[in-house]
């Protein structure tokens, strides 16, 4: 079914949805044809794109319009109480739950539930919502009683959900079932002009509500407002109007220059990138800090496959066919059994000879594992500092701290209690 361009701009304008670009007109046009049937949804795109917007599209123009709508932000409800939250508990099921709740499917049966950053989701939780899916049935924390439900579920992410898929963290069927009819909202930078006439709006709506003159571009500015990647999208491309339209109330035509003061300068760090086309929201940290993560990173990555050669190389035999089929990707490296009367576990690495030879000691696996645990101390010393770090720098507002370091509300709530930061 072709959707007309009138029918388009109208439900733009009716959802507030700035911009012409065809990538975002796209978009809007498969809510609109998906809207009336009872498919689910799942929406894509970078942080601060605007993809809650489609999820409105798709529940007002569908019949359930006038069933309640729900939003649920997955990352920032803690792994332990989101089973509860989601499909709600009797009472007495767990320590505090001194009466029944209803869950946000009970409560919702004939609306839709708009389900954001799907993958935070825990694995458990995802096949709970799968059985939802397929039969319409899910059951409280605490009880037996199998319950029926009637809802719409329209999910988002903003990370690639397939290679969560093939690392284990999400489930295949899960994602399969969810993206029956997938929508890809176009990050700012992908849109062109719409970053003009967003501003323009922005800038209209804050002289409105701080009764001062809008700013206004000149046309060097626009120019490098067009060239400005935009890692924080919607929500950054605001928040910098806002600043703007409030610290220049002296002069409202903003020339190259005071814009080049305004925007954040880009780094080419690849830490800034949280998974195939999305990028984190950075540039609230230091280049200091963004380096610090990603020598993390690469030092986890280093630990780990140090931990996979010893892994391989307890095993003889399997040591001893693999140097044989790769014999130059171990040159110089070989594994024996440990000695007679030697502990179990310690693995010995034999440097002068490419053979797989018995009775040779040079370095014992637990030397490795020693170095290993340091490596862990000084990494989770410099994460702890990090955090605590983007705690004070938001006046330990967790939700933009987790964003200023790239991690999920839940994340960060789970590494608060492990280095005991609650205070």
């Amino acid at each position: 079914m072709a959707i007309s361009d009138l029918e388009i701009q109208n439900v733009k304008q009716r959802f507030g949805i700035i911009g012409n670009s065809p990538l975002l007109n796209n978009a809007v046009s498969v809510a609109i044809q998906v809207a009336p049937t009872d498919m689910s949804v799942l929406i894509t795109g970078e942080s601060g794109s605007g993809k809650e917007s489609f999820s409105k599209i798709i529940h007002h123009l569908s019949p359930r319009k006038h069933g309640q709508f729900i939003a649920i932000n997955c990352g920032s409800i803690p792994e332990g109480t989101i089973d509860s939250e989601l499909f709600g508990h009797e009472k007495g099921s767990f320590t505090g739950a001194h009466e029944a709740r209803k869950g946000y499917f009970e409560v919702t049966n004939g609306g839709t539930i708009f389900l954001d950053e799907i993958g935070e989701m825990p694995l458990g939780t995802q096949a709970r919502l799968l059985r939802v899916l397929e039969n319409g049935e899910f059951i409280k924390v605490g009880s037996s009683k199998v319950q029926k439900t009637d809802v719409r579920v329209v999910a988002a992410t903003n990370v690639n959900l397939m290679r969560n898929v093939e690392e284990g963290k999400f489930r295949e069927d899960l994602y399969y079932r969810l993206s029956t009819v997938p929508i890809y909202v176009p990050p700012l930078r992908e849109r062109g002009r719409d970053i003009e006439l967003l501003f323009r709006k922005f800038a209209t709506d804050f002289s409105e509500k701080y009764r001062v003159k809008p700013i206004a571009l000149t046309d060097e500015a626009k120019d490098i407002l067009l060239k400005y990647r935009f890692p924080g999208n919607i929500r950054q491309l605001k928040n910098l109007v806002e600043q703007i339209s409030v610290l220049s109330a002296d002069n409202k035509d903003i020339t190259a220059e005071t814009l080049q003061r305004y925007l954040p300068k880009e780094t080419n760090l690849p830490a800034l990138y949280k998974g195939a086309g999305s990028v984190s929201e950075k540039d609230g940290m230091s280049e200091r800090d963004i380096l610090y993560k990603v020598l993390f990173d690469m030092k986890k990555d280093f630990n780990d496959l140090k931990k996979l050669v010893l892994d391989t190389f307890s095993n003889p035999s399997k040591a001893a066919q693999l140097v044989k089929d790769h014999p130059g990707l171990f040159e110089g490296i070989h594994a024996s059994e440990p000695m007679n009367g030697s502990s179990s576990d310690a693995m010995v690495l034999n440097l002068p000879s490419a053979e797989i030879t018995d009775n040779e000691h040079v370095e014992d696996v637990h030397d490795i594992t020693h170095e290993t645990e340091d490596d862990s101390l000084s990494i989770e010393k410099k994460e702890k500092e990090l955090i605590v770090r983007a705690l004070r720098k938001n006046n330990n507002k967790r939700k933009y701290a987790a964003r200023d370091l790239g991690i999920s509300e839940r994340t960060l709530y789970r590494k608060i209690k492990q280095y005991d930061l609650e205070e």
